[in-house]
């Protein structure tokens, strides 16, 4: 059995991720954490969730991993996340992370740690997504310059950050497929008067409310004709289940950062 820490387990996916552990064959809950003065800390899992007998959420992830550790999965924020790498790094575990909106010097130093072990970090854990991103760059190069491309996603209101880390990453997609540099030609909203479209933009534009799990759909747009791809998400099992096959991949490889893609063979 493989033993397994979620981080976040009282947030939205922490707990659908909690729930998917204690249902695997393969996989066993030995630990559960949540942010300090959370008032689940302190006690037993299963009085929250119905799952985890004997497993005590911590406010401390060096307290929640033990000797049946393998793997630590985190789909916090970006701080935490950060934090949850030093530890995972110092007790040698492997780690899969779903956190998103990490930028600047702390998504080096979160690379540069996740790296020393087995790890990976995708901003999407979604197979579905995950032949999006691969499904975009190819689409891209078919269809060349002659297409205006833009992206737009929408999410539930209570999403921190934007755009989401999955958009940007099918702009990264596109841009790579195209030969551009997205920190050049990447348009996050348009407001006023703002001219004709360069025809090198990539437009990334996203939207707030209600309860969206997640949509994303990428517009190829020339003269005469439209192409759209779409994912829709239904529900956030979605992403934990691709998180829960990563869990399963990760522990028997070699220390190194790596993506969703190569967990599905992509």
């Amino acid at each position: 059995m493989i033993g397994v820490v979620v981080t976040g387990v009282a947030g939205r996916m922490g707990s659908t991720i909690a729930r998917l552990v204690e249902e695997d064959s393969q996989l066993t809950l030995v630990g559960a954490t949540e942010a300090p003065g959370h008032p689940w800390v302190g006690g037993d899992l299963r009085g929250f969730l119905g799952v985890g007998e004997g497993v005590k959420v911590t406010s401390s992830l060096d307290e929640a991993i033990t000797g049946e550790t393998r793997v630590v999965i985190d789909f916090t924020l970006p701080q935490a996340t950060l934090a949850h790498l030093e530890t995972a790094v110092k007790e040698g575990v492997a780690m899969v992370i779903g956190t998103t909106g990490i930028t600047g010097k702390d998504l080096e130093r979160a690379r540069s740690l996740a790296s020393r072990i087995p790890c990976v970090w995708a901003p999407n854990m979604s197979v579905g997504v995950n032949l999006l991103f691969k499904l975009v760059g190819e689409v891209a190069r078919i269809l060349g310059e002659d297409y205006d491309v833009e992206i737009v996603e929408i999410h539930h209101r209570f999403k921190k950050d934007a755009p989401s880390g999955t958009a940007v990453r099918l702009a990264e997609k596109v841009a790579q497929a195209l030969g551009r540099d997205l920190d050049q030609v990447g348009v996050y909203g348009r407001h006023g008067m703002v001219g004709e479209r360069n025809r090198e933009e990539i437009g990334v534009m996203a939207l707030r409310g209600g309860d969206v799990v997640g949509e994303h759909t990428v517009i190829f747009a020339a003269l005469g004709e439209r192409v759209e791809l779409t994912h829709r998400a239904h529900s956030r099992e979605t992403f934990a289940r691709g998180a829960i096959r990563a869990a399963k991949w990760v522990v028997d490889m070699a220390p190194g950062l790596y993506d969703m893609a190569q967990v599905l063979g992509l």
